[in-house]
């Protein structure tokens, strides 16, 4: 079985978290501590005139020696031979074989040379063992610092119970804040923890116009076990009995656009008008107490204020970081004017889908310094709003001077794989020191936390993370985390990675691509514009393309394609004539096949949020007894083509997409194959399989909280009476009596180990079936069993995430455990294939699969991680039944990547889809 580690255990020589250390140093008695102890405001009528005092964080230094958050008993530890990106010199700055020393909460220091025998000195006079840890050459860098995250408010697992994102008693709740609603029962604090992240901005969600204040956290556990003890420097504590007032910056979330609209019904009229007059209520407050501060002494009256308005006030007096959802030109226009006309900054417009077609008018904001632009790498179309967003906007707003910030808006993406975003923008185009700075250094000066946190500085908080890998690699997974200087990850499980996942990769040469996303105002033409029926590709160093043999000795070298086929391959590979053949060179690529996508609505709706782009759901089950009435539903009378997702992610060498119909019951319906690269239903192979698979749901339905209107056990029943050809007519009895006489694959949606077992049990009753789980979050639990039954398992999605309570139960992977679940249930025996959820993120395909061999390079071959998001899915989900005596099997098309198709670098230059006689060039 996988090894597991469990949260971390309290350590036997940390005895409580304090916001300011108790340290029995004399040494720590006369420092003088940071702002969170210092600069405290009583907020009392005869002092308020103070809150006119703008935020002064003190600057970390090195002669900062304990951090406010330093646990007493914390060893000091010395990081050994690191490979150190510091965050300074714009990012660019790398000590080879550099060693840390982390001791108080804070990095004391750093020396590529120079000895630490005073601090070993120092150490040994108070008793204190030092942790020397050899890292052999590893990456260490800061702390990741999530700038939108809702970690703690949205606790996984997703429960109706602990839900406290939004409020739904108005759009303008300047008064909230997210540290009321704070969970520290979050089963997502030790996931993220394990991918590096060391603080986040927690903001309340998007509901409303103004949700409310946000807080900065940091994810570890403390003995304390309370929101208040998980902060970075609250602007509010409680200090010797009383309740006071730091000089620490203050947090608000706006959000513009459609989430209000659906919510409140609030237009954009509506909510343009309740900003300002949210605005003109904190100015009003504002007036009324710097004229009480003028002459305090004249005053009669008690000091104006008002529990609900103040922070408004604030945002006008300079206290407060703005932090705005907002993804159109029209919302940002709207917030940008707002700005001007009371005078506040704007710390960061989150989302921004279309910020980077705009940087002119951020630069229009009010005050000295534009916003930072918080953005997805990838995360799109999901709704109108999010339609133009493209992965080379990183790109584009750096080259426009604009802060670029990469983040999760955690649990939306799993925060634990916010460098994943990072390592996208690179690969799309961003400087690799940018890239890093959008995780680290810019993300924590944008928070308002720079002055101690995104760099690895003498005096800076000793929140750093080591890597198996140069951080913007495939797959680069930290070996260990420290918050304030302690270890968070107990025995990590670490994979070890070659010499080439250390080097520091070039970024993606997307200028073209850019600029036509501009210059088209976010809607590019993405159709192929360049075809070729005979190339010749030269420079090939593999070929994963089963039938296709080399020529000659070596590597293949020169791959032939005629009238879309491979004609020859290797060195002896000769053509009569250049004339008429494109010639390639792939730089030492590989060709493979063309990839599968399957999990998402792909080919059925092009915005998830807007129905007329649907072909529409599935019915209910329930309604008017459709099974028993003999209804099946077949996804290929619904087909689209020619959508955005579909044609980016043919550019991404995807050519095949499986897709079901979409519903929220038991019965959904036959799934089909089609080609991402045909312009319609009938054009030759658009669809490869117009019933590949019968698929069901067997889970507990309902909303995102549970509510649900049919049972697994009711699942259970209603699927063992269909197999046995106890219920129904038409053509849902002649389905379900093929998929019992093994005729046809039957494909069912579950996670949870208890659901899976059951249809195990049921399998055993009818042994001809052939079986095959999706989602399939916990079935490592039962890997020999599904194995013995030669069931099938898609993992959708591929990276663990426990996101609802059937999916508790996950195999997280290193560091964490010593096995990913795709590699568990592969050394188990079990034909597994990965799926993908999002429509926009089928493009991102190929990276799971090369994810997958990089956390278990030892598991996988490369082969074996292509046929993850290949041939496993072609068999696993049918498409290779039921095929006509004429075809030969499944047509994937194959594909030409110039570089190594496993990482980052390596770049689509040819694809041929199915049914097509020729290439489609990019």
């Amino acid at each position: 079985m996988p090894r597991l580690v469990q949260r971390r255990e309290q350590r036997p020589d940390v005895e409580k978290p304090l916001l300011v250390s108790d340290d029995d140093d004399t040494s720590f008695k006369d420092h003088k501590p940071n702002h969170n102890a210092s600069f405290l405001l009583p907020i009392t009528f005869l002092a308020s005139f103070l809150l006119l005092l703008e935020p002064s964080p003190e600057q970390a230094t090195s002669a900062r020696k304990h951090s406010d958050r330093y646990v007493k008993g914390t060893a000091p530890v010395l990081l050994k031979n690191a490979t150190l990106w510091t965050g300074e010199k714009d990012g660019t700055e790398v000590l080879y074989g550099a060693d840390v020393w982390l001791e108080g909460g804070v990095v004391r220091k750093i020396s590529t040379g120079e000895g630490f025998e005073e601090l070993f000195e120092a150490a040994k006079n108070k008793g204190r063992s030092v942790q020397t840890v050899e890292l052999d050459g590893a990456w260490v860098t800061p702390g990741i610092v999530d700038v939108h995250s809702h970690m703690g408010i949205d606790p996984l697992p997703e429960l109706r119970g602990s839900d406290e994102t939004n409020s739904d008693k108005a759009p303008i709740q300047p008064w909230l804040r997210s540290l009321d609603g704070f969970n520290t029962h979050d089963a997502a604090f030790n996931l993220s923890i394990a991918g590096g992240i060391t603080t986040m901005l927690v903001l309340p969600g998007s509901a409303g116009n103004i949700g409310g204040q946000a807080f900065t956290f940091k994810p570890r556990w403390t003995a304390e076990n309370t929101p208040q003890s998980m902060q970075v420097e609250p602007p509010f504590v409680i200090r010797n009995g009383e309740w006071q007032r730091t000089r620490s910056w203050r947090h608000i979330k706006h959000a513009c656009g459609e989430n209000a609209k659906v919510w409140y019904h609030n237009a954009r009229m509506d909510a343009a008008y309740d900003f300002r007059r949210a605005y003109s209520e904190g100015k009003k407050l504002k007036d009324q107490q710097d004229a009480w501060c003028a002459a305090p002494k004249k005053q009669t009256a008690p000091f104006p204020d008002s529990l609900e308005w103040e922070v408004m006030a604030d945002i006008i007096r300079g206290h407060v970081k703005v932090n705005i959802h907002c993804y159109e030109t029209v919302d940002l226009n709207d917030l940008v004017r707002t700005s001007n006309e009371f005078k506040f900054s704007i710390a960061a417009f989150h989302h921004a889908h279309e910020a980077y077609l705009v940087p002119g008018l951020l630069r229009q904001t009010w005050g000295k310094t534009p916003p930072a632009v918080a953005i997805f790498a990838n995360n799109a179309r999901y709704k109108r709003e999010a339609y133009r967003g493209s992965p080379y906007a990183a790109k584009v707003l750096d080259e426009a001077g604009l802060k670029v910030i990469m983040k999760s808006d955690h649990p939306v993406l799993d925060s634990r794989y916010l460098i994943y975003e990072a390592a996208q923008a690179h690969a799309f185009g961003l400087e690799w020191n940018r890239a890093l700075a959008a995780v680290t250094t810019t993300s924590a000066t944008v928070a308002g936390l720079g002055h101690r946190l995104g760099y690895v500085r003498p005096g800076y908080d000793a929140d750093v993370v080591v890597w198996d890998s140069f951080p913007l690699a495939v797959g680069a997974t930290p070996k260990q985390t420290y918050i304030d200087g302690i270890p968070q990850i107990v025995h990590p499980h670490v994979v070890r990675k070659p010499a080439a996942a250390q080097q520091i990769t070039p970024k993606g040469d997307y200028d073209k691509e850019a600029a036509e996303a501009v210059a088209s105002r976010g809607d590019p033409d993405l159709r192929p514009k360049k075809r070729s029926s005979n190339i010749v590709f030269q420079g090939v160093r593999n070929l994963y393309l089963s039938g296709v043999k080399s020529q000659g000795e070596g590597e293949p070298g020169t791959v032939v394609v005629e009238n879309g086929k491979i004609t020859c391959a290797g060195n002896n590979c000769v053509t009569a004539s250049s004339a008429g053949y494109e010639t390639i060179d792939l730089k030492g690529g590989s060709l493979a096949p063309g990839l599968i996508s399957y999990g998402s609505p792909l080919g059925l709706e092009e915005i998830s949020a807007e129905e007329t782009t649907h072909t529409g759901a599935a019915p209910s089950i329930l309604d008017d007894n459709k099974i028993l009435s003999g209804l099946l539903v077949h996804a290929a009378d619904g087909a689209q083509f020619g959508g955005k997702d579909e044609l980016m992610a043919l550019r991404e060498g995807i050519t095949t997409g499986v897709t079901c119909p979409s519903t929220g019951e038991f019965l959904m319906g036959m799934s089909y194959s089609f080609s991402l690269g045909a312009r319609h239903a009938l054009e030759a192979g658009a669809i490869g399989n117009h019933a590949a698979a019968l698929h069901i749901a067997v889970r507990q339905f309902g909303d995102a909280h549970g509510d649900s209107s049919f049972s697994v056990a009711t699942a259970m029943g209603v699927l063992r009476r269909l197999l046995h050809g106890e219920a129904g007519q038409g053509e849902v009895a002649a389905a379900f009596g093929k998929v019992a006489a093994g005729e046809l694959r039957l494909v069912a949606s579950v996670n949870s180990a208890d659901a899976i077992a059951a249809l195990i049990r049921l399998k055993r009753t009818v042994p001809a079936m052939r079986l095959t789980i999706s989602g399939a979050q916990e079935a490592w639990m039962l890997a020999d069993e599904l194995a013995a039954e030669n069931i099938g398992v898609v993992i959708a999605a591929p990276r663990a995430f426990p996101f609802m309570w059937d999916q508790r139960r996950i195999l997280p992977g290193p560091p964490l455990s010593n096995m990913t679940l795709p590699a568990y249930l592969h050394t188990r025996g079990v034909k597994v294939g990965l799926g993908i959820i999002e429509a926009c993120d089928a493009r991102l395909t190929r990276f799971e699969s090369a994810m997958a061999y990089a956390s278990a390079p030892t598991t996988f071959s490369r082969q074996d991680a292509i046929d993850l998001v290949s041939a496993n899915l072609v068999d696993v989900l049918g498409l290779n039944d039921r095929l006509s005596a004429t075809e030969q099997g499944v047509d994937l098309g194959f594909v030409a990547y110039e570089g190594d198709m496993f990482s980052f670098e390596g770049r689509v230059r040819a694809v041929r889809a199915p049914g097509q006689d020729a290439m489609d060039l990019f």
